[in-house]
C-alpha cells in the first residue's frame, strides 16, 4: 500500500476574519469505524472491501502494522481492499510494532496481539509514548495476557504471546470505548465469556462492526458479553462521514453570521452524538436530514444555520460521549451570551494534548475570559481579538482556533499543526470551500 505525505511541509495555519460557511460538504470518513473496520478485516476469513476509509495518518498507522503481519491490503485512495487472514493468521516479521500517533490503534490493537501466538513489542511517536496504557493493561493482565508496560504505566508495551486468555466480568473504571474495545477483541479469543459493564454508555462501534463480520454480542442493560469466536467472516463496509470532523464545520456554521451548510452522510451514531444535545441547548440551529443506516451505523445529512447561542451549564451525563467534540464545543461557548461551564471533563487531559490546558492557553492568547479548574473550564462568552495559539501538536486543538478565527476581530495564527493529518487530510481545502479564508505560512 503506498503512503504519501498528508501533512505538507508548512505547519502552521492562518485564518483572517469574514466569509460565511455555505454550501454543501463532505468531511472524510470516520476515524473510529475506519480503524475498527480495517482490524476486524484483517483477522476475519475472506476478501472485505471498504468504501470511504479515513486515510489519514492515525488510520493508516493502523494498515502499516497490519501489514508488518502479513495481511495483505490494497488502497487506491477510495477503496480499501483487505483479504483477511483469519484469527490465527497474523504473524510476527517484526517484533516492533510503531502506531505513530494514533491512540485508538494501540489501545485496541493491545487486546487482540495479547491473544497471538508471537511477541510484540508497541511503540509510537514522542506524544503517544507519554499517554496512558495501564487501563488496558490490567484488564488483560487479568484475562491471563503476559503482557507489562514502562514503569510510568506508559508505552512501550510488551506482550509475551501464547498465553490462552480467560473471559473476565470487568466494570469499565472510567468511560471509555477504547478500553472497552480493547477487551471486546481479546474476548473474541478468550474461553468463556467476557463481560463487560459500564456505567456510562460510549461509542458502540465496535459492538455494531463485529455484528457486520457476523459474531453475535449480547446486551443485558448496562452489560456488554462476547463469547469466543470461531471466525470472523469479511464483509462490505461503507464508513460514514466522521461526525468529530463534522463538528468544527457544525460550530463555523452556528457562530457565523449568515452561514447555512448541509453535511452530508455524517455519522450520528447515538453513542456519539451529544454534541447535538449540547448545541441545542445552547440554541443552535440543527436539523438532522435524510436519517438512514448503512453498514450498521445511523447516518444523515446535518443542516446547519447561523444561530444566536447562550451559555449554559453543560450536562455532566453528556461529557463522555461528547469528549472528543469539546475543543469545537468550547469554541461555541466562547461566542455564546453568558457563562458556560464545563465539569466532569477530566478525560480531556490525557488526549494528544491537555486538551482543557490548551484550550486555557489558546482562550488567554486570543482575548477569551476564562478559567480553569481540575475536571473542566468556566467560559465568559465574548470576542475572539485575534492572535497566537499554539496546538501543542493536537489535531482537534488546531481545527476548533481555525474556526475561532472566522469571528476574530484580527488573524488567528495556529502553530504545530502537523498532526492535522493523523484525523482530517484535506481540512485546508475544505475549509477553504466551505468558506474560511485558512492559509498555510
Amino acid at each position: 500500500m503506498s503512503s504519501k505525505n498528508l501533512s505538507g511541509n508548512r505547519s502552521s495555519f492562518e485564518v483572517k476574519p469574514g466569509g460565511i460557511i455555505s454550501g454543501r460538504i463532505t468531511v472524510p470518513g470516520d476515524k473510529s469505524i475506519s480503524h475498527r473496520a480495517l482490524m476486524l478485516a484483517a483477522i476475519a476469513e475472506g476478501e472485505t472491501t471498504i468504501k470511504g476509509f479515513l486515510q489519514g495518518e492515525d488510520t493508516l498507522a493502523t494498515a502499516k502494522v497490519f501489514q508488518q503481519l502479513g495481511v495483505e491490503i490494497e488502497n487506491d485512495g477510495n477503496l480499501i481492499k483487505i483479504n483477511g487472514v483469519g484469527l490465527h493468521g497474523l504473524h510476527a516479521y517484526d517484533r516492533a510494532l510503531d502506531f505513530g500517533n494514533s491512540g485508538t490503534s494501540v489501545r485496541l490493537m493491545t487486546g487482540l496481539l495479547s491473544a497471538q501466538s508471537f511477541n510484540s513489542e508497541l511503540i509510537g511517536d514522542e506524544s503517544l509514548m507519554t499517554r496512558p496504557m495501564m487501563r488496558v493493561i490490567a484488564p488483560l493482565q487479568t484475562m491471563n495476557a503476559d503482557i507489562n508496560c514502562s514503569d510510568d504505566g506508559t508505552l512501550p508495551i510488551k506482550i509475551t504471546g501464547g498465553n490462552q486468555l480467560k473471559g473476565i466480568d470487568y466494570e469499565l473504571p472510567v468511560a471509555s470505548a477504547q478500553l472497552k474495545s480493547c477487551l471486546l477483541l481479546a474476548g473474541l479469543y478468550a474461553e468463556g465469556t467476557t463481560t463487560i459493564i459500564e456505567d456510562t454508555p460510549t461509542r458502540d462501534h465496535t459492538e455494531r462492526m463485529l455484528v457486520t463480520f457476523s459474531h453475535r454480542l449480547t446486551r443485558n442493560g448496562n452489560q456488554i458479553s462476547i463469547n469466543k469466536a470461531d471466525k470472523l467472516v469479511g464483509a462490505e463496509i461503507t464508513i460514514p462521514a466522521d461526525f468529530s470532523s463534522a463538528a468544527f464545520f457544525i460550530v463555523a456554521a452556528n457562530i457565523v453570521s449568515g452561514s447555512d451548510v448541509v453535511l452530508e452522510n455524517v455519522g450520528v451514531n447515538p453513542t456519539r452524538d451529544a454534541m447535538l444535545k449540547i448545541m441545542t441547548l445552547m440554541g443552535a440551529n440543527i436539523e438532522l436530514q435524510n436519517v438512514r443506516e448503512q453498514s450498521g451505523e445511523p447516518i444523515a445529512d446535518i443542516h446547519i444555520k447561523s444561530s444566536e447561542l447562550k451559555g449554559i451549564d453543560i450536562p455532566e451525563e453528556l461529557v463522555p460521549i461528547a469528549i472528543d467534540e469539546f475543543p469545537a464545543i468550547l469554541i461555541a461557548a466562547a461566542c455564546a451570551k453568558g457563562t458556560t461551564r464545563l465539569s466532569g471533563a477530566t478525560e480531556l487531559r490525557v488526549k494528544e494534548s491537555d486538551r482543557l490546558q490548551s484550550m486555557f492557553d489558546g482562550f488567554i492568547a486570543t482575548g477569551i475570559q476564562v478559567e480553569m479548574t481540575e475536571d473542566g473550564l468556566t467560559l465568559e462568552g465574548g470576542e475572539f481579538k485575534g492572535g497566537i495559539v499554539n496546538s501543542h501538536g493536537d489535531h482537534r486543538i488546531a481545527m476548533a482556533f481555525s474556526v475561532a478565527g472566522m469571528i476574530a476581530k484580527k488573524a488567528i495564527f495556529i502553530n504545530d499543526c502537523e498532526n492535522v493529518a493523523t484525523s482530517f487530510p484535506g481540512f485546508v481545502d475544505l475549509a477553504r470551500k466551505a468558506g474560511m479564508d485558512i492559509t498555510y505560512v
